[in-house]
């Protein structure tokens, strides 16, 4: 999708300025925004979200809203503050709004299994095929959420890199991971940490971008093989020894990795963020 940044609004066929928010704090000051911060919005649809968000009762709401089509809803410019964060710290940083553009996704969130049916806390019923059984980057047990479409991924990352490019941004985050507790969004269904590598860390040759939301294994390194995951949790963590911290949420039982290195009894592993995980616990099958 070809779209680029005039005036502090998205410009593009896909994008619709039909709607503004009115709650918003003025602009931010010179060179704060350097943040973006990725929500689910838990709601029925992105009109019904974004309807919400302009709604001057809830004191809420975001710069964009990307819908389960590739549909783009701008509620406010990128210069503006908007209020997406709430209560919210990152290391030094507290009240994220000041710092930060919020980019909702439609996505209905943590669902509820009863029967065969897969249920979102507004009662709508999810076929098999649009959930995603995983473990929050925050938890220790599985669990079931609604699955981003991949034109939601794909376009997440091509308005996240031009952001940057924009407005020099240096941190991609997820809501949970700075109301940790408080909120759970935008979850394990989204590639988070596969964002974050590709826009912020990998020097990429070419603009392309992936067309799943599974990492391709870096080139420059040779994949030893494939594994399966044999712990009920297997954590993933960022250097080959147990008091390195976690990397990622840990991986359930019958995980597919990537293997990219062995090293004293740990496999380097690629799924959805690269760390090490303790070989014990991996039926592998290596080529090398």
């Amino acid at each position: 999708m070809n779209l680029t940044i005039s005036n502090h609004l998205l410009q593009g066929e896909a994008v619709c300025h039909d709607y503004s928010t009115p709650n918003h704090s003025g602009t931010f000051s010179a060179g704060k925004a350097d943040t973006i911060v990725i929500h689910y919005t838990a709601g029925r649809d992105a009109r019904s979200s974004v309807q919400t968000l302009c709604s001057p009762d809830l004191k809420a709401s975001a710069h964009l809203v990307i819908g389960r089509n590739g549909e783009i809803y701008q509620l406010a410019p990128f210069d503006r503050i908007t209020w997406h964060a709430g209560k919210s710290n990152w290391h030094e940083r507290s009240g994220l709004n000041q710092f930060s553009i919020g980019i909702e996704i439609d996505n209905a969130g943590r669902l509820t299994k009863q029967g065969t049916e897969y249920l979102s806390w507004f009662g709508k019923s999810y076929a098999a095929n649009e959930v995603f059984s995983g473990v929050h980057r925050h938890e220790q047990t599985l669990s079931f959420w609604h699955r981003y479409t991949e034109a939601q991924i794909l376009l997440v990352e091509e308005i996240c890199r031009l952001l940057r490019q924009v407005y020099d941004i240096k941190e991609i985050l997820g809501h949970e991971e700075i109301s940790p507790g408080r909120k759970t969004d935008p979850g394990p269904a989204f590639p988070l940490d596969v964002l974050r590598n590709h826009v912020l860390y990998t020097d990429r040759k070419e603009d392309s971008l992936e067309t799943d939301a599974q990492p391709i294994p870096n080139q420059s390194e040779l994949l030893l093989g494939k594994g399966i995951v044999s712990a009920d949790l297997l954590n993933i963590r960022y250097q080959p020894n147990e008091r390195s911290a976690t990397a990622a949420a840990p991986l359930p039982k019958g995980t597919l990795i990537n293997i990219l290195d062995e090293k004293d009894g740990w496999y380097k592993v690629q799924v959805q963020a690269e760390g090490w995980v303790s070989s014990k616990w991996v039926e592998a099958k290596l080529s090398r």
